[in-house]
């Protein structure tokens, strides 16, 4: 990077570290470090939701997923409006009424201590391990353009999230949200711009479009109902509901974001527009990467992106032989971008027979570099046999140092580590929350001060990051960090949304009844998980369905008087 990209990205860093410390100042008790006095807006809300969710993983990993496979990962999101508009309906109201600081108060009202506090361990082991993927995103960046340890990275990227976040709690992270989410979206659209700017000159937008979905890159819906394939409309639309409802309704880094709404309908604006604004996001952070595809069909990309791994052959036995089979696979991503101009020129004609007869030979050159590239990608693995032969997480970023201008490479930098800081806070706070207002002030200092409470937080808030930098560090042998975000989420969100629906919706089935039906639930999915081939998203509805049915089935044998 030059010296104009160091100063940017110095200074969005630095401003978002400061600027989260003064507005989290002076919050005395635990309704302020948590809960920011119940004073946000809905945009504050919305930017705050968003922004959580939007790790650096996203715009990390997301470009990258649809190069390789197209854009039907949006298809995940599919149930994200309906889950927005039944958690309005009841959740929000409910968690409003009740006063609580976490969502997991609501099942000991509801169950007993055991129940709240099984669903609140399922949280922090699941979200604990999350916080780690999100350090390690943006400390893959640093590693890769500065060469240095990605250990090190990992302990610098989490640490500056610590500070702001432990200093000002709640406060501190919605403020910075806002500002975070500024940066990424004008990251975001300075590289799709940069990004059509260098298509070829003699081919248009609409051409580019044409040849992605020629070559499977906008394949955005599937209609198949199959359990084993991972992104259709059904697995989005059953499962993603399921996942969505759990992960807004029960997991407290997205619960505790819309807890901090100064009324009802300003929580209920600010969930609601995030469901109108999520899919279409996404469908262009994805886009993005259906464009980068058509990019590099007429420049020729590395035969692998990770250029750590690469360095390392370099200078190995197998030099010689990689080397060999980089200019190979130069030559057939030469006779690839021969093919797809012979393809727009066929498109240009209209006619169907010239344009059937180039896809057919565009798909053969294409097969031919995909066989040259796993050749190298072997002969990777032979000179570092614990290397991730996926460098899904490494397209984008390529791009962004070897083509972006100078100041832009540095925006859009800041802008990926932002988003993963945005969310990093978030999952540290709410890791926080749960464990001083659900195990610490509930079950081991009963008696304590507010300031004492303030005081547990701080130091939760740094243990868990810490936990979290832990788990960063393992976290290079994961493949597309996108989907090893959700899948991790998705072996516990099922059976806690299950014992949340009980709770709302089965008012005569008692605590122990779920109590032991989650248990059941949980290894029901990790039997999935380990032993069949599912689609991650139907564990969701695995998880859920277990719960409810189990504990329906257990009551009459555990009946015991539930609390109103």
């Amino acid at each position: 990077m030059h010296t104009l990209d160091w100063i940017v990205l110095t200074a969005s860093l630095v401003f978002i570290v400061a600027y989260g410390v003064w507005k989290g100042r002076g919050s005395k008790d635990i309704a302020g470090y948590f809960l920011a006095d119940k004073s946000m807006r809905w945009y504050t809300i919305l930017l705050s939701i968003m922004a959580t969710q939007a790790s650096a993983i996203t715009f990390l990993s997301v470009p990258g997923q649809a190069f390789v496979d197209g854009m039907r990962f949006v298809q995940f999101y599919f149930g994200l409006p309906l889950a927005m508009i039944i958690l309005c309906i009841t959740f929000v109201p409910i968690f409003h009424r009740l006063k609580v600081y976490t969502a997991y108060e609501f099942l000991e009202n509801r169950f007993d201590l055991k129940t709240r506090g099984l669903a609140s361990l399922l949280f922090l082991t699941q979200r604990g391990l999350a916080a780690g993927l999100t350090i390690y995103a943006p400390a893959l960046i640093l590693s890769v353009i500065l060469g240095w340890d990605l250990y090190l990275t990992n302990l610098l990227m989490g640490g500056m999230v610590i500070i702001y976040t432990a200093s000002g709690g709640t406060r501190a992270v919605n403020w910075t949200h806002s500002y975070q989410m500024l940066i990424i979206f004008l990251g975001m659209l300075a590289a799709f711009a940069v990004l059509l700017y260098h298509l070829p000159g003699d081919i248009s937008f609409l051409e580019a479009t044409h040849v992605a979905g020629k070559m499977g890159k906008l394949n955005a819906i599937d209609f198949s109902f199959d359990l084993n394939n991972r992104y259709t409309v059904w697995s989005g639309i059953l499962g993603g509901l399921f996942l969505q409802l759990s992960y807004f309704g029960t997991d407290q880094s997205q619960v505790q974001r819309y807890l901090t709404g100064r009324s009802i309908a300003q929580s209920r604006m600010g969930l609601l527009l995030n469901g109108m604004v999520k899919i279409p996001m996404q469908f262009f952070i994805l886009f993005i990467g259906a464009m980068l595809f058509v990019f590099y069909q007429f420049e020729a990309p590395p035969v692998f992106f990770n250029s750590v791994e690469t360095g390392k052959i370099r200078a190995s036995q197998y030099a010689e032989e990689f080397s060999e089979l980089e200019r190979q696979y130069e030559a057939a991503a030469a006779e690839k971008e021969a093919r797809v101009r012979e393809l727009v020129s066929a498109l240009r004609s209209g006619d169907e027979a010239r344009i059937g007869a180039a896809e057919r030979s565009l798909a053969q050159a294409q097969e031919a570099a995909l066989a040259t590239r796993s050749q190298a990608v072997e002969v990777l693995r032979a000179n570092d046999p614990g290397m991730d032969p996926k460098d899904t997480n490494y397209i984008f970023l390529s791009f962004v140092t070897r083509y972006l201008p100078v100041g832009l490479v540095g925006l859009v930098i800041a802008a990926i580590i932002a988003a993963s800081m945005s969310s990093t806070a978030a999952e540290l706070n709410a890791l926080a929350s749960t464990t001083i207002v659900d195990i610490y002030r509930r079950i081991l200092r009963k008696e304590d001060s507010e300031k004492q409470y303030v005081g547990a937080s701080k130091i939760a808030t740094v243990l868990w990051g810490v936990y979290a930098i832990i788990f960063a560090e393992s976290a290079s042998r994961l493949g597309s960090l996108v989907e090893a975000v959700n899948i991790l989420g998705s072996l516990f969100y099922g059976t806690i949304l299950g014992i949340f629906l009980v709770a709302f919706y089965l008012k005569r089935i008692g605590g122990s009844a779920v109590f032991y039906a989650a248990f059941v639930a949980e290894a029901a999915v990790l039997y999935c998980f380990f032993f069949t081939d599912i689609s991650f998203l139907w564990y969701n509805v695995v998880g859920c369905a277990g719960v409810v049915l189990v504990s329906t089935l257990l009551h009459p044998f555990l009946k015991k008087k539930t609390r109103s």
